[in-house]
């Protein structure tokens, strides 16, 4: 446990050093984009353009003017290669509604391949900057010089006035001509000779320039419409009054008259010709300068909170900061290294259907209605982006393409395989995006055109299409695709929906077909078939293969890959999950890190590429954010130090990019074995190293990838999870690695594999050994002697060990890679504010639940073997789960054992003794009733209204109909606690087992040995035979209960039974009076009594279950049962019981709300609408 806490702290400071040296974290805010923004299109060139297309850079038409400054010239060719590139992540980000219109068009950056002189910003970056240079112009009292050196404090502001200036010389110039042209020449003329003579301050009265723009700016806006007459009057009017406030307002008086009496100017403002006609903007440059100038000085406001949406700017945050980051250089995309994404599926969701958007459950409570909670300004978008901005939600359906709209909108929002086909196809849109400016900049795709970086009409391209398609493939495992159609499911309509809508999409499946044999019987033969959408929409087969049986013979995920691997294509294959996603800026990259492959690292090549995952869950309830930061922690930080320096990464999910010739020709990807290969994703990480493979670790692109949000989800994953390591202990695989690695190499891969399973099960054991040890000894009274002793001698090193077993059980040390991760990526003052908001959710309650998980399903796996597969589900997840669902899942894993370490501190408590008193006591078994409280308690503190009254009541019916409920052939243990009972023991198949539970049972006979010598009745008499006697009694006890439990279906035996019982109760009460009166048996007694026979009880049952045969063959199985459910309803009231009481106050359920949802509380979000529930709103 020391070396495991003490790798923990280690790799936490050593990756986040290395996290610092490769740059990680430098952005972290939206405003550092803002301030960086300036030097991004030169590190995205030299970072993510091929070196074909950084050659053709010097072919892009510049302005005469530009070509004067080279510097000038260099950054304006840098910001053209790079605006197409930017401006199609931005246009991703509207497609995904993540951002407005309006900030689509503030984000997009101009292509700069104009006659402009100067680099044409975003707009984002420059909003409002010209009202304030206008403001320091106005209550300007200096020289000319000091207003510019004030304006240039601000970078961003001298851009803006410079491209206002250029852009209204240039606007004017091609909307007059005649008089008209000569008077803009001149005023221009004239405001160039004043800078240069440092007098402009003299030459325009400054305090006019807020007129002089209101007039410009009427003048745009008419200028971006399409042209009328009756526009052209209006413009031609526009632009007169814009001379008049120019010549009488803005100029100096003396310049104003001399320009107001020019012989040639007054002549056509007399007949009337000056203005009396203009040329509408036609030409493609000249219409973006006036639309972007207009948009310039209409937003007065700033934008420093452009854009608003939180994901938005993570994402682009993530991609600005890589920039930065070391990554090979990219090759063409001709010349780079094909791949194929690849993903299993198997019946999970694909697309939400309407019935499901609008299907409420027991709360009233729509998927629909959810995500507009959840996401409002991401449904205000899509309405938006749809033309349907003020439109009810049912009208929506009406409209079969608005419907079409919603279900994708839905189910981009959730785990859906339609949402990870659409990240993956990003790939090939990056790829024809890249592909075709190349191929337009060495004059490929149009010999005739000009040498332009735009991305008009990429994916139109022929050439790009072919090219993407040669070097990226997507196929899609679906298993049971075949059956899906057959059946004519939901599942395979929306599979064919989504490959008429992707090309490049390919499906991979089981087809089956049935045909009589020689001997007249069926024989079923198995093909693995390839398909795609024709041109008509339907499945046109590409390959089928034949196969030699049945191919599902192990497990079925790897199972699933194993038979569609054939179909892959190129030199490399990525895993994807079907629950994760992808983004088009990250998809730019995936030429650079192809290139890692043929890079140097180490002795051999890398063979499979580790890829940084970004968990997309996180943002609503807390405990997805603790899961999310979790994960983040593991797949980011731990991941780091595994690569390098330890070298003892394995591949532990499905982002990663595999060396596909290589694995094909060394057993594949997936190991398919039954119940070993569980956790089928190790073992490819495990067969890759045990064939001298060597696995690296990328951060400078991520893969989104979704987690389970609620603790239910959590819990199944996670016992999964320990599940699979307590298999993978007893795996050969394993074995070889210890075997073949040094001794540090062994010890880092123990410590990150099973070891830590192994140090959890550890934690928990101490609390176990140390309050047992402390039961013994306080029952043998050697207790007070021992600690006396101890401090005479100074002897604390057990303290020392129990605060440290204290401090890994709460998760303190598990959160420092964690707290390290966010002081690496957040800033340190964020970091801080994080940790003690995740403390102020009870995280800590979180984390030891989850200790207690790892623990129970690792041990178990340890005892009988036979971990599976659970289902956790990937539906939306903020709904209340009632206590029976809970009591079902966590009854054995958590509620047992917490009671019984409870038991154990209530002997500590009661017969122990302690140095310091109550005090001593608290420190020493703080950690432990901490444990007892979490492992009770936290199903129902994260479970959404479990404290609300009415929740509570209909609960309690619930739970006591299910435990009554007797069962029977076919009922599920989700009906009846009989049926659950039975499945609870499922786990116990060998004599192994049997035996090994069997031992550990007998602990349980402790408390009433020890117990009955410290009864008062007892006095100081040792004699065996008062523990003799004691079971005696507890066989009265159990006749007693058969007696009261004792039912007949005979009406006249019934009504005697009935008067037996009764004179039974009365008797025993006066006998248990009159013993306390006329004895030395005290209530105290009678306490200790009770907890002494419930743990004996409760030692009968462990070892009945294991003997199961045994007792039945003795006809007492109806009486265990019987047993067993009094046990369970026990523990059922005792936990129930706080629950109920604290459901009587109704501060207790707000208080929960907002500490479970505090992160969609911060957000402003609504989720008192969504705990309430709709039906009242309905209703109303």
């Amino acid at each position: 446990m020391d070396i495991h806490i003490w790798y923990t702290l280690l790799s936490a400071i050593i990756g986040g050093v290395m996290g610092a040296r490769a740059r990680l974290g430098e952005i972290r805010s939206i405003e550092m984009v803002h301030k960086r923004f300036e030097s991004f299109p030169e590190a995205f060139v030299k970072q993510l353009v091929s070196t074909e297309g950084k050659s053709a850079s010097s072919r892009i038409p510049m302005n005469a003017q530009s070509l004067q400054n080279p510097e000038e010239n260099k950054d304006k060719m840098y910001a053209a290669q790079f605006s197409p590139f930017w401006n199609e992540i931005i246009k991703s980000l509207r497609e995904e509604d993540f951002i407005s219109n309006r900030e689509m068009d503030l984000l997009s950056m101009p292509s700069n391949t104009g006659s402009l002189q100067l680099v044409q910003w975003p707009l984002f970056l420059l909003s409002s900057k010209i009202y304030l240079a206008i403001d320091l112009a106005v209550d300007c009292k200096d020289t000319q010089q000091d207003l510019w050196n004030r304006i240039t404090r601000d970078e961003y502001m001298a851009y803006a006035v410079q491209e206002c200036y250029y852009s209204i010389e240039k606007i004017l110039l091609s909307l007059v001509d005649g008089e008209g042209k000569l008077w803009v020449e001149r005023i221009f003329r004239e405001i160039k000779n004043s800078i240069q003579e440092n007098s402009l301050v003299m030459t325009l009265n400054l305090k006019k320039l807020n007129l002089v723009l209101s007039r410009f700016t009427a003048l745009t806006g008419l200028l971006i419409m399409d042209e009328t007459p009756q526009l052209a009057k209006g413009a031609a009017k526009a632009v007169f009054e814009l001379y008049d406030v120019v010549t009488h307002n803005l100029l100096s008086s003396e310049l104003g008259e001399q320009i107001d009496t020019w012989n040639i100017l007054a002549r056509a403002r007399n007949e009337g010709r000056l203005f009396s006609r203009i040329g509408w903007p036609r030409d493609p440059d000249i219409k973006e300068q006036v639309k972007r100038l207009n948009l310039l000085l209409k937003v007065k406001d700033s934008a420093n909170n452009i854009p608003k949406n939180l994901e938005a700017r993570r994402r682009l945050e993530f991609f600005t900061n890589s920039l930065f980051m070391h990554m090979p250089a990219a090759k063409p995309v001709s010349e780079m290294m094909p791949f194929c994404v690849f993903t299993p599926y198997y019946s999970e969701t694909v697309l939400y259907s309407s019935h499901e958007l609008w299907q409420e459950n027991e709360d009233g409570i729509s998927t629909i209605f959810y995500l507009q909670k959840i996401f409002p300004d991401e449904w205000d978008n899509f309405l938006e982006r749809i033309g349907r901005s003020n439109t009810g939600d049912l009208e929506l359906q009406d409209n079969s393409t608005d419907a079409l709209e919603l279900r994708f909108w839905v189910s981009y929002r959730g785990q859906t395989l339609a949402r990870t086909v659409r990240g993956m196809m990003y790939y090939r849109r990056a790829l024809m995006l890249q592909s075709y400016l190349e191929n337009r900049s060495i004059g490929v795709t149009d010999r005739n055109s000009r040498a332009s970086p735009s991305a008009q009409g990429f994916e139109l391209s022929r050439e790009a299409r072919a090219q993407a398609d040669l070097k990226f493939t997507y196929v899609v495992s679906c298993q049971i695709y075949g059956q899906q159609k057959q059946r004519k499911e939901k599942e395979a309509a929306d599979i064919a929906l989504l490959l008429q809508r992707n090309e490049a999409l390919r499906v991979a499946f089981i087809h089956v077909e049935e045909s009589p044999g020689d001997d007249g019987k069926l024989v079923r033969s198995f093909y693995s078939k390839l398909v795609k959408a024709d041109i008509q929409g339907k499945d046109q087969e590409i390959y089928s293969i034949k196969l030699p049986g049945d191919p599902k013979l192990g497990e079925g995920k790897p199972e699933n890959q194993n038979h569609a691997i054939v179909f892959t294509r190129g030199e490399a294959v990525q895993t994807i999950d079907m629950n994760q996603d992808n983004y088009l800026e990250e998809a730019m990259k995936m030429r650079n890190l192809l290139e890692e492959f043929r890079g140097n690292h180490g002795l051999r090549p890398p063979t499979i590429l580790g890829v940084r995952e970004h968990v997309f869950t996180g943002s609503v309830s807390s405990l997805a954010w603790f899961m999310s930061n979790q994960e983040t922690s593991f797949v980011t930080l731990g991941q780091r130090v595994l690569a390098y320096p330890l070298k003892v990464r394995m591949h532990y999910g499905h982002p990663d990019v595999f060396d596909r010739i290589f694995h094909i020709t060394r057993g594949g990807i997936s190991k398919a074995s039954r119940v070993i290969n569980i956790s089928e994703d190790i073992y490819a990480g495990f067969n890759s190293t045990l064939r001298q493979g060597n696995i690296t670790h990328h951060e400078y692109i991520q893969v989104g990838k979704g987690r389970d949000v609620g603790l239910n989800q959590i819990a199944l994953f996670e016992g999964k999870v320990a599940g699979g390591n307590g298999e993978q202990v007893l795996s050969r695989d394993v074995y070889r690695i210890g075997q073949l690695f040094d001794f540090y190499r062994m010890l880092s891969f123990y410590f990150t594999t099973v070891g830590y399973y192994v140090c959890t099960m550890m934690t928990v054991l101490t609390v176990y050994i140390f309050l047992y040890g402390r039961a013994y000894l306080a029952f043998s009274g050697l207790d007070q002697g021992i600690t006396r002793k101890s401090m005479l001698l100074g002897n604390t090193a057990f303290n020392a060990v129990l605060n440290a077993q204290f401090l890994v059980q709460i998760g303190v040390f598990t959160a420092v890679p964690m707290i390290m991760g966010f002081i690496l990526e957040l800033g340190l003052l964020k970091a801080v504010f994080s940790f003690i908001t995740m403390q102020l959710q009870l995280c800590s309650v979180f984390f030891t639940f989850s200790l207690g998980t790892r623990t129970h399903y690792f041990g178990r796996t340890i005892l009988h073997g036979g971990a599976k597969y659970r289902a956790t589900g990937r539906g939306f997840v903020v709904r209340h789960i009632k206590f029976a669902d809970n009591y079902r899942l966590y009854s054995r894993s958590h509620f047992v054992k917490a009671l019984e370490v409870a038991l154990l501190l209530i002997v500590y408590i009661a017969y122990g003794y302690s140095q310091g008193g109550a005090i001593s006591y608290v420190l020493l078994t703080l950690s432990s009733w901490f444990l007892v409280i979490s492992w009770l308690f936290a199903p129902y503190i994260f479970n959404p209204s479990g404290f609300e009254w009415q929740k509570t009541v209909e609960d309690f019916d619930d739970w006591i109909n299910w435990l009554l409920y007797k069962g029977g052939v076919g009922v599920k243990g989700d009906n009846s606690w009989e049926s659950w009972w039975d499945e609870e023991q499922a786990h116990i198949q060998t004599l192994r087992g049997r035996i090994l539970e069997t031992i550990l049972s007998l602990r349980f006979f402790l408390f009433q040995y020890g117990i009955v010598y410290k009864l008062e009745l007892t006095g100081k008499d040792t004699s065996f035979a008062i523990y003799g006697f004691s079971w005696v009694v507890l066989a009265g006890i159990v006749s007693i209960f058969k007696i009261f439990t004792f039912s007949s279906k005979r009406f006249n035996f019934q009504l005697f039974l009935r008067f037996v019982q009764g004179v039974i109760a009365l008797s025993l009460i006066a006998a248990l009076i009159l013993v306390v009166l006329f004895t030395k048996l005290s209530v105290p007694d009678l306490f200790a009594s009770c907890v002494a026979f419930v743990a004996t009880g409760w030692a009968i049952l462990c070892l009945a279950v294991p003997w199961k045969r045994v007792v039945k063959a003795l006809g007492l199985w109806d009486s265990v049962r019987e047993f067993a459910r009094m046990y369970d309803a026990g523990m059922g009231f005792i936990i129930f019981a706080p629950i109920a009481m604290l459901s009587w106050f109704p501060f207790v359920s707000t208080f929960q709300s907002r500490l479970l949802f505090n992160q969609a509380f911060s957000r402003g979000l609504e989720i008192s609408l969504i705990l309430a529930g709709n039906k009242a709103n309905v209703q109303a």
